[in-house]
C-alpha cells in the first residue's frame, strides 16, 4: 500500500514539474502567439545599396504600421545567413535565390526567400579597353569568384559571342572549367568581389556585380554591357523559414510592393538601370 502511495506522489510530482517546464519554455503555439504581436525588425546587410534602398523607401512604411526597424552590417554572406536562421536577426537582404540554396545546404539552414527587389544587374566595364569592339587576342577580363556570379559573368560573355560555355554548366559550382571554346585566348582572372572595381586600370575589362560597382561609385548606365538579369539571380529578403507567413514578414513584402516605394525608386536616379521585379513594375 506504501509503495502504491509513494508511486501515485511521484506522479504527481513528474506532471507538476512538467507544467513548469512547458510555462518556462513557450510552446510553438506561445512562439507564434509572439511572433503576431512582434514590433521590431532587424534586418542584416553586406555592402552595398540594398541598404540605403530599405531605410529610405521599406523603413518609413513600417514604422507608419506600427514597427520599429533596426540595421546590422556584416561582412561575410555566411555569417549574415546563418544569423537569420538562429533568429539572431530577422530578415537579410543581399542575395540571390542561387546563392541562398547553396548556403541553406552548405550550413544545413532553411532560410527562404519572400519578396525580390529592385536590384542592380552585373555588368561589363571598361578597363584599359574602352569599346567591346576594340576586344583583341589575350585581353584580361576580371570575373566574380563566386560560383553563382561567374557563372552569370560567363554568360555575359557568352552572349558577347567571346566564348563557348557547356550548356550543362551548373551555377551552383560554375567554373571557369565550363568554358568550352575561347577563341581570343581571353585570359579569364576570377577575383573576390570587392577587388574587380580596384583592378579595372590592370585588366581590359570588368565584369563586375552590380551591387559592388555601385557601392563603389560606378554608374550602371556607364557599363558597355547589363546582363539581362533573371528572377533567380535577383536578390531578395530572406527570412527563417517558420516565419515566412509572419505578420512582419507580409509587412515587408507589401512595403517592397507598394506605390510608395515605386515612386521612391523612380524618383532616386541612383537606380537608374536598375532591373524591378515584375510585381513592382505593374
Amino acid at each position: 500500500m506504501k509503495k502504491r502511495a509513494i508511486g501515485f506522489i511521484s506522479l504527481v510530482l513528474i506532471f507538476i514539474l512538467a507544467i513548469g517546464t512547458a510555462c518556462s519554455n513557450p510552446s510553438a503555439s506561445d512562439s507564434s502567439s509572439t511572433s503576431k504581436t512582434k514590433k521590431t525588425i532587424t534586418v542584416g546587410f553586406n555592402a552595398g545599396p540594398y541598404e540605403q534602398m530599405f531605410k529610405e523607401g521599406i523603413a518609413p512604411i513600417l514604422k507608419k504600421k506600427g514597427y520599429t526597424v533596426k540595421t546590422k552590417d556584416f561582412t561575410d554572406g555566411i555569417q549574415v545567413n546563418v544569423a537569420v536562421a538562429k533568429g539572431q536577426i530577422d530578415a537579410n537582404i543581399m542575395q540571390h535565390p542561387v546563392y541562398m540554396a547553396f548556403v541553406n545546404q552548405q550550413e544545413g539552414i532553411h532560410n527562404v526567400g519572400i519578396v525580390q527587389i529592385p536590384g542592380p544587374p552585373m555588368g561589363v566595364y571598361a578597363g584599359k579597353s574602352k569599346s567591346l569592339k576594340a576586344v583583341k587576342d589575350g585581353d584580361v577580363i576580371a570575373l566574380p569568384n563566386e560560383a553563382s556570379n561567374l557563372y552569370r559573368g560567363l554568360v555575359i560573355l557568352k552572349d558577347l559571342g567571346w566564348i563557348k560555355l557547356n550548356p550543362k554548366a551548373n551555377p551552383a559550382n560554375a567554373s571557369l572549367k565550363d568554358v568550352t571554346s575561347n577563341p581570343h585566348h581571353l585570359v579569364l582572372k576570377d577575383m573576390n568581389n570587392a577587388q574587380e572595381v580596384r583592378a579595372l586600370p590592370d585588366v581590359n575589362y570588368g565584369v563586375i556585380q552590380g551591387n559592388f560597382a555601385v557601392s563603389s561609385g560606378l554608374k550602371l548606365t556607364s557599363a558597355l554591357k547589363l546582363e539581362n538579369l533573371l528572377d533567380k539571380f535577383s536578390v531578395n529578403v530572406a527570412v527563417a523559414d517558420t516565419n515566412k507567413s509572419a505578420p512582419w514578414a507580409k509587412a515587408i513584402v507589401e512595403a517592397y510592393h507598394s506605390k510608395q516605394f515605386l515612386h521612391y525608386i523612380k524618383t532616386h536616379k541612383q537606380y537608374d538601370g536598375y532591373h524591378l521585379p515584375n510585381d513592382l513594375n505593374q
